[in-house]
């Protein structure tokens, strides 16, 4: 993983997180490249997820790493995922997002899926995912059709975490 570098996470409300993603077409170097620097960034912020249009690349590509903080890194890189089943049964976890930071909130999905998706060598997989594993494949999967946590709540919740979040995008540019 050499010339990795940490790309910049945007912050809601930017439009480019709203936007439903493109497929990518070839699993090539720069594809790579992207991967690496996604992993690097999700590890730098901390977080256990990151979506392409995250660090403002709008294709169907997101990581992820829920391993235990203590466990070896277990980094998975999804492109052009597709959910093939769900469970019926749901759970709720409280999320957070590296795009809306110190913000959390319950939301309930189901509790498995499966996935279909291409890894890193254009090789096609299909694998079932549980426990936050589910809950994070989702909550990413979400961020490539233009889909953020706070959706799932209520407009006035919705409205309040908006307002704190363009006041942290005020903050952080006076520096």
């Amino acid at each position: 993983m050499r010339g990795m570098s940490i790309r910049p996470i945007l912050i809601h409300p930017d439009p480019r997180l709203k936007k439903v993603c493109e497929p990518v077409g070839d699993v090539n170097a720069s594809i790579r490249k992207l991967a690496d620097d996604m992993l690097e960034t999700m590890y730098d912020a901390p977080g256990v997820g990151l979506a392409g249009p995250q660090v403002g690349v709008m294709k169907r590509i997101f990581v992820i790493d829920c391993a235990d903080k203590e466990s070896t890194p277990d980094p998975m890189v999804l492109i052009n995922p597709e959910i093939t089943w769900k469970s019926e049964d749901l759970h709720t976890y409280e999320e957070g997002c590296l795009s809306i930071p110190e913000v959390y909130a319950e939301v309930t999905r189901p509790e498995m899926v499966r996935m279909s998706y291409l890894d890193i060598d254009g090789k096609r997989h299909e694998d079932e995912f549980d426990a936050l594993y589910a809950t994070a494949a989702q909550h990413e999967l979400d961020h490539l059709n233009g889909t953020l946590f706070i959706d799932y709540l209520s407009k006035i919740k919705r409205t309040m975490i908006t307002n704190k979040m363009k006041k942290l995008k005020k903050e952080r540019a006076r520096g």
